[in-house]
């Protein structure tokens, strides 16, 4: 029977979900001095913030209050959280109150410290989301009333993301993704095919758009942005609360509640990229899911392949669901055991490793050691493991492109 390797023997990482902190004086020093103002930037205040029914609220300039990065951008006003990056630090600092980036560890924000930091983490690569006022798909430009001065404002954090944080001693081990503007599909696949002659191969998109006042996939507005995805190879990745939703039960329930339940949103996303006809329309788009893990997908498939059956709802679909979903949807885990022992449902090739480093619920500085005894409790073998950690991220996001083969 084959058995895992020791921990000593894993490969080195690829991480498909880390985030960063945006330099705060980005917009300051990139856009025309008429917009400075307007634009994104960060003050350091004095913050109270309380936390209650889900929803996290500021009160700015208080006397007794704790120095807090304070984002300002047109109309836009929120503090920088501890929960923003709270990896390598203390269990009992993991709190939602006020910070300014000198709380962190520098390698949140500095591509240096983060290298750095990836060395002593077992890590080679980490494909970086937002952290900040852009959030995860880019939902902090798109909720903007001026929408060419946001189009600016995102271009400017693409074009820094690419050439600065992924260029120099990061090229080949922070990998872009592309941000692009939700509230213009046209404009989002130029800026996909502005960014991927850059050289950026990934973009961050919603989970469910509609939930953020935009259209969703089944009206087919969306098709230029994937007819440009297709084009250049593009691989969309969504992030878990990237709708700025998360599943809960009551407003009295907190937030431990919304993060048992995350996987609905990637549940609810699959139906829709399925039901609309959208994998069926671009068979060479391919999904990535960052925080959803992969248990659900088995019975997710087998109850939406059911439906197809019954022909419930008028689902008009020429072959079963579960045919557009293998080899394009990919799921990625840190602590899923119950998925890894499904593998063989789930699709080995279809599971992706992350670290989540700054946040929380990161491994980091013992990712490897997490890796290792997901591994070995679920009892991959060295090929599965090669698959989990490397492989499958190299084949899902195309890494070769950056020098990264095996």
């Amino acid at each position: 029977m084959p058995t895992t390797p020791p921990e000593e023997e894993f490969p080195l990482i690829i991480s498909v979900d880390d985030h960063v902190l945006e330099p705060r004086d980005l917009w300051e020093r990139e856009l025309p001095a008429s917009l400075r103002g307007r634009g994104p930037r960060c003050v350091r205040e004095k913050t109270k913030s309380t936390f209650k029914g889900g929803v996290l609220t500021m009160e700015r300039d208080v006397e007794d209050g704790e120095w807090t990065d304070v984002w300002l951008f047109d109309d836009l006003v929120m503090g920088t959280n501890r929960l923003h990056a709270a990896g390598g630090m203390p269990i009992e600092w993991h709190k939602n109150l006020p910070a300014v980036y000198e709380d962190f560890r520098p390698s949140a924000y500095d591509q240096a410290a983060r290298l750095t930091d990836m060395d002593a983490n077992h890590q080679e690569v980490g494909i970086n989301y937002p952290n900040t006022f852009p959030r995860f798909a880019g939902q902090g430009f798109a909720e903007r009333p001026d929408k060419e001065l946001a189009l600016t404002c995102l271009q400017i954090f693409n074009d820094w993301t690419i050439d600065e944080w992924c260029g120099g001693a990061g090229r080949g081990r922070l990998v872009p993704l592309t941000l692009i503007p939700l509230w213009d599909p046209v404009a989002a696949a130029a800026e996909v095919r502005r960014c991927a002659a850059k050289g950026s191969y990934a973009i961050a998109f919603s989970e469910n758009p509609s939930k953020l006042g935009f259209s969703s996939l089944y009206t087919g507005d969306w098709d230029p942005l994937w007819e440009a995805c297709e084009e250049t190879d593009t691989t969309v990745s969504m992030h878990i609360g990237s709708s700025s939703s998360m599943p809960t039960t009551c407003p009295e329930a907190p937030l431990a509640v919304s993060m048992s339940l995350n996987a609905q949103n990637a549940q609810g996303s699959v139906c829709d990229w399925v039901y609309s006809r959208t994998l069926e329309r671009f068979p060479k788009l391919k999904l990535a899911y960052a925080e959803s893990q992969v248990g659900w997908m088995p019975f997710q498939y087998e109850r939406m392949d059911g439906v197809w059956h019954e022909s419930v709802g008028e689902v008009d679909l020429p072959e079963p669901p579960s045919t557009y979903v293998r080899g394009r949807v990919f799921g990625c885990i840190f602590d899923d055991l119950h998925g890894l022992r499904s593998r063989d449902e789930v699709g080995m090739e279809h599971i992706l490793f992350e670290c989540d480093f700054p946040h929380p619920n990161g491994s980091f500085p013992d990712s490897r050691h997490r890796a290792w005894e997901l591994s070995s409790k679920a009892g991959l073998d060295e090929q599965e493991v090669y698959q989990l950690l490397r492989g499958n991220a190299i084949n899902v996001y195309g890494l070769q492109r950056f020098g990264i083969t095996k």
